[in-house]
C-alpha cells in the first residue's frame, strides 16, 4: 500500500517537490488534497502504519533513501549526501521577499560552471530548489531581467525533464501563459518541445510524425567549415529528433570530389561535437556509391535515365526554354553502353552525363530532366580513383535518405522549387527499388544576417583572396570563427532555438545574438584594466605610496567564483589620453578601485596633447560627487603589452540583392588594432578566457602572455555587446 501525501487543498504547490521527486525515483505515493488544512500547513507523508513525516525536506530525504538505486537522487557517498542535505536547507531560503534576489544570485554564482547543484545528474537538491522557483512569481520577473543567466539556464533544463514537467503541470503555479493540460508526461514534453513565447515555435505539424519513429538527418557538404546557418540546420534536426524521441543521423554529402577535403570533414565533425549534437551515426554518401550505381543502372533499363552529350551551355539554354534534348530518345542499349563508358572515364564517356526523364514542359525548371550522374576524374577523398562517375546531390539525396530510413528531411525554403523534384525522383527510384520507404520534406526559413554572406562559395572567396585569415577568422560567420570571437555556445543555441522553425524569411540583426551573449558572459567574466599605449598620460601623485603597494581585489564584485587579483598602487600611474583630455585643472576625479584624486595641474604640448598630470590623492572624498570615474594602471614593467583587435562586417551593404556583385561591397578595412598595456594579473590569462576590460568592453584572449617571449604582445579580440557602434571599415 502506497504512502499518502497529504497537502492543503488551497495550496497544491506544497505537493510539487514531493510528487516530482517520487516520479523521478519511480516511487508510488498517493497525493491527496486535504480541505481541512490551511494554506500555511506543511505537507505530510503518512505511512500505512500511521507514521508521519512532516515538511518537504523530510519527505524528500525519505524519497531519496527509498529510491532504487538510492544514490540516483541522494548521491553515491556520505559527502554527496551531505551536500544534498545542505541544498535542501538552502532551498527553503528561495521564498518571496526582500532576500529572494540575493538568494538567487548566490545560487546563480554557484551554477556558473555547473550543470547540476550536486554531482553530474539531477538530485533532490535540484528538485527542491526547482520547485521553490516554480512556485514563485517573483522568480518570473527576476528571470526575465537576465541578471541570473546561469540559474535561468539550469531552471529551463529542469523544466525539460518529463517527470518534473508533469508534476509542474498538476501542482505548479498556474501562470497566465501556462500550457493546456496533457494526457501524459510524453504529451506534456511534446507540447513543451513545440515551443512558443521566448522560444521559437516548433509546432509545425510534421506529417505522419510518430513518437519514437521520427528520423532526421543533418547532411553537410565537406567543402568548407560550418557556418551559423548550418548550425541552425543541425540544431533544428536535433530538436525535432528529440521532440519525437527519435533519431538524428549525420551524413556527409561527398558527391563532388572537386570541392571536398579531409580538413573540412575533420572540422565539421569537431563543430557538430561542439554544438552538442547527439547523433546515432556518421555516414557518407560515398558509402552508398555501389547502391547508387546499381539504382542508376536499373533506372536506365527501365527507360528512366538517358545519356546526354549536349554541350553544357546548350543544355542549360534548352532547359531554360523547355526544349527536349536530341539525346532523349536514345535506346536503353545505347544508354547502357554510354553508362559503361562514363564509369570507365573514357573520352566518349567524359562527354556525357546521365539525365532523369521528368517533364521538360514543366513550369518548374527543376523538373526539366535534371542531371543524375556526371563524370569527374578528380581524386575522391575517400574512394580515391575507384569511380570516374558520380551521382549528383539531386539524385543521391532522395535515395540515401530513404535507404537510411530518414522519415523527415528538413531543408531551407530556398530549395522549395526542388521539393517536387525530390519526390518525383524518389518515386522513380522506388519503382526499381521497391524497398525504399517514403520521405517527408519540411522546409524552414534560411538564416540570413545583415552585412553578411553565408554562401560557401563566397566565404571561400574571402579565404582564397586573403580578406580574412582562414575559415576560423573572427570576422567569419563560421561556428569556429564566431566562437573564437567570444560567442558562447549557450548563446548560439539560445539564439537559434529562439528562431523556431518558421518559414518567414527575415534578415537578422547581429545585435540580437551578441546581446544574448552579453547576458551569458557579463555575470561571470572577470574584470581587468588596460591603458592604451598611444598617448598614455603619466600622472604623478604627490602623496602616493612611496613604494608600490598591492591590494587584493575581487576580479568580479558580484561573482566570487571569479577569484581575486592584485591591484598595484604607486605614486606614478597611467591613464588614457581621452580621459586626460576631459580633465580640468583642479578637478576632483575618482580613480576606480582606489579613491578620489584632485588633478592639480594638467600639462599639454603646443598641439593640445596632454603630456602629464600632477595629482593629489583625496581618499576621503565622496565618489558620488565626482563626474569622472577613471581607469588607471600603476606604471610597471610587469604590465603586459597587448593588441586590442576590433572587427567590422565583411561587407558594407546592409542587404545584398541577387543582382549585386558582392566583390563590389567588400569591407577591406574590417579590422583595427589598438596597442595597450594591461594589469599584471593578465599575464596568467589563458587562451579562450573571456574578460571585461573596464570601460573598454568585453574581450576574449586569442594569444596569451608568453613567459618565454615576454616582448610578444598578447592578442585580445573585442566581443560585441549588442549595442551598435562605429565599426571598422563602415562609413
Amino acid at each position: 500500500m502506497a504512502a499518502v501525501l497529504s497537502f492543503p487543498e488551497k495550496a497544491p504547490g506544497a505537493a510539487l517537490a514531493a510528487v516530482a521527486a517520487a516520479k523521478l525515483a519511480g516511487l508510488a505515493i498517493d497525493a491527496q488534497p486535504d480541505p481541512k488544512l490551511s494554506a500555511k500547513d506543511a505537507a505530510k507523508l503518512i505511512f500505512p502504519g500511521g507514521e508521519e513525516l512532516a515538511g518537504v525536506p523530510s519527505i524528500l530525504r525519505y524519497i531519496g533513501r527509498a529510491a532504487q538505486p538510492a544514490h540516483a537522487l541522494y548521491g553515491a557517498d556520505a559527502l554527496t549526501a551531505c551536500q544534498v542535505d545542505q541544498w535542501l536547507d538552502i532551498s527553503q531560503t528561495l521564498v518571496p521577499g526582500s532576500g529572494f534576489e540575493a538568494a538567487c544570485a548566490s545560487v546563480d554564482a554557484f551554477l556558473s560552471l555547473r550543470t547540476f547543484l550536486v554531482g553530474y545528474g539531477p538530485t533532490l537538491a535540484d528538485v527542491a530548489c526547482w520547485a521553490q522557483l516554480q512556485l514563485t512569481l517573483q522568480w518570473d520577473r527576476l528571470k526575465k531581467g537576465g541578471a541570473v543567466a546561469h540559474l535561468a539556464r539550469w531552471y529551463e533544463f529542469m523544466n525539460s525533464i518529463p517527470e518534473l514537467a508533469a508534476a509542474a503541470e498538476a501542482y505548479g503555479l498556474k501562470r497566465r501563459s501556462a500550457p493546456a493540460k496533457h494526457a501524459s508526461a510524453a504529451d506534456a514534453e511534446l507540447a513543451k518541445a513545440k515551443g512558443g513565447g521566448d522560444t521559437g515555435s516548433f509546432d509545425v505539424g510534421l506529417k505522419d510524425a510518430q513518437m519514437g519513429k521520427v528520423v532526421t538527418r543533418f547532411p553537410p557538404e565537406p567543402s568548407g567549415y560550418l557556418h551559423i546557418g548550418h548550425a541552425k540546420a543541425a540544431l533544428l534536426n536535433q530538436h525535432f529528433a528529440d521532440m519525437y524521441k527519435g533519431r538524428l543521423l549525420v551524413r556527409f554529402d561527398d558527391t563532388n570530389p572537386s570541392k571536398e577535403k579531409d580538413e573540412f570533414v575533420e572540422n565539421i565533425i569537431a563543430d557538430i561535437q561542439r554544438l552538442g549534437l547527439r547523433f546515432e551515426k556518421i555516414s557518407y554518401t560515398s558509402d552508398y556509391f555501389p547502391q547508387l550505381k546499381e539504382c542508376g543502372e536499373r533506372m536506365i533499363k527501365a527507360g528512366m535515365l538517358y545519356a546526354d552529350d549536349t554541350p553544357v551551355e546548350q543544355m542549360r539554354e534548352e532547359r531554360m526554354v523547355g526544349t527536349e534534348s536530341r539525346c532523349r530518345g536514345r535506346s536503353v542499349e545505347e544508354n547502357l553502353r554510354l553508362w559503361g563508358e562514363m564509369f570507365a572515364g573514357s573520352e566518349e564517356g567524359l562527354k556525357n552525363c546521365m539525365r532523369v526523364k521528368l517533364d521538360m514542359s514543366a513550369a518548374n525548371k527543376a523538373l526539366r530532366d535534371p542531371v543524375a550522374f556526371r563524370c569527374n576524374l578528380t581524386h575522391h577523398w575517400r574512394t580515391g580513383h575507384t569511380y570516374k562517375c558520380y551521382p549528383t546531390y539531386d539524385f543521391a539525396c532522395p535515395f540515401v535518405d530513404a535507404y537510411e530510413g530518414v522519415t523527415h528531411a528538413l531543408r531551407t525554403s530556398e530549395y522549395k522549387d526542388r521539393e517536387a523534384q525530390f519526390y518525383m525522383i524518389l518515386k522513380l527510384q522506388q519503382q526499381v527499388w521497391p524497398e525504399l520507404p517514403h520521405v517527408h520534406i519540411w522546409d524552414y526559413a534560411r538564416l540570413s544576417f545583415v552585412y553578411t554572406v553565408l554562401s560557401k562559395r563566397k566565404l571561400t572567396w574571402f579565404v582564397q583572396n586573403g580578406i580574412v585569415d582562414g575559415w576560423t577568422d573572427p570576422r567569419m560567420p563560421t561556428v569556429q570563427g564566431m566562437l573564437r570571437r567570444g560567442l558562447q555556445l549557450e548563446a548560439l543555441k539560445e539564439f537559434i532555438l529562439s528562431q523556431g522553425a518558421s518559414k518567414n524569411v527575415t534578415y537578422q540583426e547581429w545585435d540580437k545574438i551578441w546581446s544574448i551573449n552579453k547576458r551569458v558572459i557579463d555575470p561571470v567574466c572577470p574584470r581587468h584594466t588596460a591603458v592604451e599605449t598611444d598617448g598614455r598620460v603619466p600622472v604623478t601623485l604627490s602623496n602616493g605610496p612611496a613604494t608600490a603597494e598591492f591590494v587584493e581585489m575581487p576580479r568580479h564584485a558580484k561573482h566570487p567564483p571569479a577569484g581575486t587579483k592584485q591591484q598595484m598602487r604607486s605614486s606614478s600611474i597611467w591613464i588614457d589620453q581621452a580621459d586626460a583630455q576631459a580633465i580640468a585643472e583642479g578637478e576632483e576625479v575618482t580613480l576606480m578601485g582606489w579613491g578620489n584624486c584632485i588633478m592639480r595641474r594638467v600639462h599639454k604640448d603646443g598641439s593640445g596633447v596632454v603630456t602629464g598630470i600632477d595629482g593629489e590623492l583625496h581618499l576621503e572624498g565622496d565618489f558620488k560627487k565626482t563626474k569622472l570615474k577613471l581607469t588607471w594602471l600603476a606604471q610597471s614593467d610587469d604590465c603586459p603589452a597587448m593588441e586590442l583587435q576590433h572587427f567590422g562586417y565583411l561587407v558594407t551593404k546592409r542587404k545584398l540583392e541577387e543582382e549585386d556583385s558582392f566583390e563590389d561591397h567588400v569591407n577591406r578595412h574590417s579590422k583595427t588594432v589598438t596597442l595597450a598595456v594591461g594589469d599584471a594579473n593578465m599575464r596568467s590569462l589563458k587562451q579562450g578566457e573571456v574578460i571585461q576590460l573596464e570601460r573598454k568592453g568585453y574581450f576574449i584572449v586569442d594569444v596569451p602572455f608568453s613567459p618565454e617571449q615576454p616582448q610578444q604582445p598578447m592578442v585580445l579580440f573585442n566581443i560585441p555587446d549588442g549595442r551598435a557602434k562605429n565599426m571598422p571599415g563602415m562609413a
